[in-house]
């Protein structure tokens, strides 16, 4: 079955012309696919979107990356991290070697049709076969973040396993081979993007920036008046105005239920610098104050 990129698509050029694709995954055969690779070595895998968002094929993560990604602050850096590594791939050809932004080794390679790369297939997360104690003061000095303190994370730092550089790169030179089977079966396909589908797209990704229908018609190449079209089209007759609110405050309502920040710092986060003017939008759109809805929420 398949199903579209979390991000949905990638703007592509063809003689002289831009193309907006959509970016398909065969979900369920990717699943297995990774599903298996995980039983035959204990060294996870996934396939990262072509902005390095996880598709979610694989749940089994290390413990310690688990930790890290169940805090919302940790799962930030970590996206943070797998972006980065996507916007700075630069080998020549086949898996690209890092250390993500804890220590942890990684790898990535993309997955092209006949010449763009549509997604990439990272590996990780695991250790070298250097000292285990040594890469633990590495980490260990990064993570002065952490609430309860970096030796919190001790315990689940030492369950990472370790593979020598040889075991590392027959395992990477398989997958470079196993890429090839993907492309073969059809695993990740493209259609072409709607212009509703890429206003959809851009307001996800962008929605927490200073948005004008004149900044988002110059990025788009859309008219203004088939923008405003488009926009009644998806919120069944509102604005887009009304679009960009409704990300906003639906981002808003994540952060007050996963973090203690301060309700001021929420409504700059999501892009509303004006602390009332957010509190007034939020209960337009929920019937209730950003603080009413966070004490529902959490039960208290």
């Amino acid at each position: 079955m398949f199903a579209p990129a979390r991000t949905g698509a990638k703007r592509i050029p063809f003689t002289g012309e831009a193309v907006y694709l959509n970016i398909l995954f065969d979900e369920e055969q990717l699943r297995k696919l990774i599903a298996n690779l995980i039983v035959l070595t204990g060294l996870p895998a996934n396939i990262l979107d072509p902005d390095g968002r996880d598709i979610n094929l694989f749940r089994g993560h290390p413990p310690f990356c688990r930790a890290v990604n169940d805090l919302p602050e940790g799962h930030q850096r970590c996206v943070k991290c797998d972006m980065w590594k996507i916007h700075n791939y630069c080998a020549e050809r086949g898996f690209q070697f890092y250390r993500c932004h804890l220590g942890i080794c990684e790898a990535v390679m993309p997955l092209y049709d006949s010449k763009n790369p549509l997604a990439y297939l990272a590996v990780g997360c695991y250790l070298d076969d250097s000292p285990i104690e040594e890469q633990w003061k590495h980490t260990r000095s990064r993570l002065d973040w952490w609430p309860d303190g970096p030796d919190a994370l001790k315990e689940a730092f030492f369950q990472f396993r370790q593979f020598s550089k040889n075991e590392i790169q027959a395992y990477t030179e398989t997958l470079e081979a196993l890429s090839a089977y993907i492309q073969l079966k059809g695993m990740i396909l493209t259609t072409e993007q709607t212009d509703a589908q890429r206003l959809e797209l851009f307001l996800d990704q962008h929605y927490m920036e200073k948005l004008s229908l004149a900044s988002i018609s110059k990025q788009l190449h859309i008219g203004r008046t088939k923008l405003c079209a488009l926009a009644k089209e998806l919120s069944e007759g509102e604005t887009l105005s009304y679009l960009i609110a409704q990300r906003r405050i639906n981002a808003a309502k994540r952060l007050l239920l996963q973090s203690n920040k301060p309700i001021s710092a929420v409504a700059e986060e999501v892009g509303i610098s004006d602390y009332n003017y957010f509190s007034k939008v939020f209960r337009s759109m929920t019937g209730t104050t950003p603080s009413a809805f966070r004490k529902k929420v959490r039960g208290a």
